[in-house]
């Protein structure tokens, strides 16, 4: 069921948010952050996405993107798809303590639509909002930066390594490269 929140100008710069289905904790493990950092970078260099921020939370992850090459929901969907295949593999394969207890789920949320498999990892929405003005990117970058403060994961927006805070900040460690916004304000955290 789409709620309105869809792709429509695939060339235009959006604000996304990705889901795991029933909100589930998948990104407190290191490894599965990996596969998402390592996808992401895959779309950069590949399939021509463009990021400007980013920020990956315990379940759901926070883009600013556009793609420069093709159709950007279909470099989102090939991104959810590519990811999910990865993460249920290892979370099949490795000692997770939660493994029956996160397939159980994902098996669920599978049966609840058709054109599903045997597991849904991620929700089919994107969320995704057009960004239409230079106000709106502000506000969605500094949404993006503060997630991790606002969850009480880190005091400081760029002292939480799975965000692009820290490329703004220009710090050490960072992740992925991105296409930073050089706007009339100074400073975007």
């Amino acid at each position: 069921m789409s709620t309105g929140y869809q792709i429509k100008e695939q060339e235009a710069l959006h604000y996304l948010t990705i889901q795991i289905v029933k909100w589930v904790d998948v990104f407190t493990r290191k490894a599965y952050r990996n596969i998402v950092i390592d996808s992401l970078r895959f779309c950069q260099e590949k399939k021509g996405l463009e990021i400007y921020a980013y920020v990956i939370m315990s379940n759901h992850i926070h883009l600013l993107v556009r793609s420069n090459i093709g159709r950007l929901s279909d470099t989102i969907r090939e991104f959810k798809s590519f990811t999910a295949k990865q993460i249920l593999q290892a979370v099949q394969s490795n000692s997770e303590s939660r493994r029956d207890w996160m397939l159980n789920l994902f098996e669920f949320s599978a049966k609840q639509h058709k054109r599903n498999e045997q597991y849904q990892l991620w929700t089919h929405e994107n969320h995704a909002e057009q960004i239409y003005s230079e106000a709106f990117v502000r506000q969605k970058i500094a949404y993006i930066h503060e997630n991790p403060v606002r969850a009480g994961i880190v005091c400081h927006s760029e002292d939480y390594l799975y965000s692009s805070a820290r490329n703004y900040a220009e710090l050490d460690s960072q992740l992925i490269d991105i296409v930073e916004m050089y706007l009339p304000w100074k400073t975007i955290k």
